[in-house]
């Protein structure tokens, strides 16, 4: 597709590379441009697609853009997987919760730094296009706004992340960076990255000519989905004391902007969001761009999932991480009426060789026996479980791809992909929206909403067979009636509904976290889970510490205290 933005890291290594907040100022590596280097109309674009490069620049252990390890596994949706607990342990201390420290220097500490990275980029640019005038540079304003929707993106990933951050924009100065303190009020935080997609909202246009860019919708979109963060207002102890009716408003009206411009719609498979053949489909709104066969040595590959693979699969052969938990296998359990088991569906271990499922449950989870990735072939087998006697023998598929896919490259022991990361979907937007109505008490607005979601859900069963034309699961889901859908239950059927839709994808813990209900969903999941996964044994969810990670204390310290840490750290 010619019209497409090719984003490649070995092209552009030589524009830019920043690091962590002042740090990465202090330093030009050879080679490297600066923004006063790049006047011409051609150099500043390049530097447009720099930071639209660096939303995409995370590794396997500083991710930004793929949440299995921050939203899934700190979750009660998978653990972490691989060779045991101490494989990668600082993924397996955040599993724990209260082995988090503020010294752990891969993740934690690497995430800030590559999130900074990608800030510093869209500053970057920011001031180059700033420095060009109307008549030489027609595209200025629209630029602009794209560099403010991409700074706006990393800045919200951090604020979920992190909660308590500094933010900058592209007019500070290194001595304005050095001042620059994340004791801010948390609400004034969310207005500051608002103003980003405000301001692009109010320059974009409804359609970009290129994939990739973002426009006024995904603006719209964005915007809303933080509006709904900040309605549920948290005191220092990140504990939930209100939500603002106002804001949620305006979260309707975003949404609405969005859905009736018909411009997205549902796909009517949900596995079309999973597989690099149908990337940039009518339910993407937004999405990080990755390529193969793009001109470059190993295309624009995303690696940020390149550990997820199984582990015994002779086509893979790494490193059998994320693995989905029994609980998350027991939500998609359905009753006889095809709708959740509310209340007792963690209960026991489900027998999927007779209980009704939720279709979504063979889009999302490798079982035994069961198509792996739609390729009845080759069926997920345990023996492809790497520790099954400490993680089970589930695992996890939706941001893998099959090794004979033509968007598939193995490098050395690790897997990447051309699949899109979809940072806005559809779906997203439907239950965002949803949600807004049901805390409004507008629940009957909300039930056609998730009810949409549901019928797709069911008519997703095109892929799951099995090679003898069965399939692998019984599959009974049904819309939620009119009759009994009170705000409580809406309530409960929204939650629900969120989790299947999105599992494994990584929006669990956060969704958590912004309900004000992590510390009893997660220390009633690890109450069972432990029983049945050892591993988990001294496990524990602190509320008003664990809802956010701590501020690395590497920054802390290179600021000379300024930055403040985290409750509980």
């Amino acid at each position: 597709m010619k019209t497409k933005i090719i984003l490649s890291s070995t092209v552009l290594s030589g524009l830019l590379l920043l690091g962590s907040c002042k740090k990465a100022l202090d330093y030009t590596p050879t080679g490297v441009l600066s923004s006063t280097d790049l006047t011409s109309p051609t150099a500043v674009e390049g530097l447009v697609t720099a930071a639209y490069a660096a939303i995409g620049n995370g590794d396997m252990i500083g991710p930004i853009y793929s949440n299995w390890a921050y939203g899934s596994v700190r979750s009660d949706d998978a653990y972490k997987g691989g060779g045991g607990t101490g494989d990668v342990g600082e993924i397996d201390a955040m599993e724990h919760y209260n082995l988090v420290a503020p010294t752990m220097g891969a993740f934690v500490s690497r995430t800030w730094s590559n999130l900074f990275k990608s800030i510093s980029r869209a500053n970057v640019a920011l001031r180059a296009v700033n420095a060009t005038s109307d008549a030489s540079f027609p595209n200025k304003k629209i630029r602009l706004a794209e560099l403010r929707f991409l700074r706006a993106h990393s800045y919200f990933t951090m604020k979920r992340l992190y909660k308590n951050i500094p933010i900058f924009d592209e007019t500070a100065t290194d001595a304005d960076i050095l001042k620059t303190s994340n004791d801010l009020k948390n609400d004034d935080s969310w207005n500051k990255i608002a103003a980003d997609f405000q301001y692009a909202i109010d320059n974009l246009p409804a359609t970009q000519p290129q994939l990739g860019r973002a426009n006024k919708l995904a603006a719209q979109a964005y915007l809303a989905k933080l509006r709904l963060y900040q309605a549920y207002e948290q005191n220092d102890k990140h504990q939930v004391i209100n939500i603002n009716k106002t804001r949620l408003q305006e979260v309707v009206a975003l949404t609405q902007a969005v859905i009736s411009s018909g411009k997205y719609a549902l796909s009517t498979d949900i596995g079309d969001n999973f597989l690099a053949e149908t990337k940039n489909g009518p339910e993407s709104i937004f999405a990080i761009q990755f390529s193969i066969n793009d001109g470059t040595a190993n295309g624009r590959l995303a690696f940020e999932d390149g550990l997820n693979y199984p582990h015994g699969a002779p086509q893979y052969g790494c490193c059998g991480f994320h693995a989905a938990s029994q609980n998350l296998v027991n939500a998609h359990t359905t009753d006889i009426n095809g709708l959740p088991n509310f209340d007792n569906f963690n209960n026991n271990i489900a027998d999927l060789s007779t209980a009704t499922v939720d279709p979504r449950l063979d889009h999302t989870v490798g079982i035994d026996g069961h198509p792996y990735k739609y390729d009845n072939t080759r069926p997920f087998s345990n023996s492809w479980v790497r520790d099954p006697g400490v993680y089970g023998n589930f695992h996890t598929m939706r941001h893998q791809q099959l090794a004979n896919s033509p968007f598939y490259l193995k490098l050395g022991p690790f897997m990447g992909t051309a699949l899109n990361e979809d940072v806005l979907r559809y779906d997203d937007i439907l239950l965002i929206q949803a949600e807004a109505y049901i805390e409004l008490g507008q629940q009957n607005n909300a039930l056609p909403l998730i009810n949409q979601i549901r019928v797709r859900a069911a008519a997703s069963t095109g892929r799951l067979k099995k090679a003898d034309g069965t399939f692998p699961s019984k599959y009974n889901i049904q819309p939620y009636p009119a009759t009994g859908w009170t705000q409580d239950y809406a309530r409960k059927a929204l939650q629900w509904e969120r989790r299947l839709e999105f599992a494994t994808e990584g929006p669990r813990f956060f969704d958590l976290v912004r309900w004000g209900i992590a510390e009893q969903t997660l220390n009633a999941y690890i109450a069972v889970e432990k029983t049945r996964r050892s591993f988990l044994a001294t496990a524990k969810f602190t509320a008003g510490r664990d809802e956010y990670l701590p501020i690395p204390q590497s920054e802390i310290t290179f600021t000379n205290g300024l930055y403040k840490q985290n409750p509980g750290y």
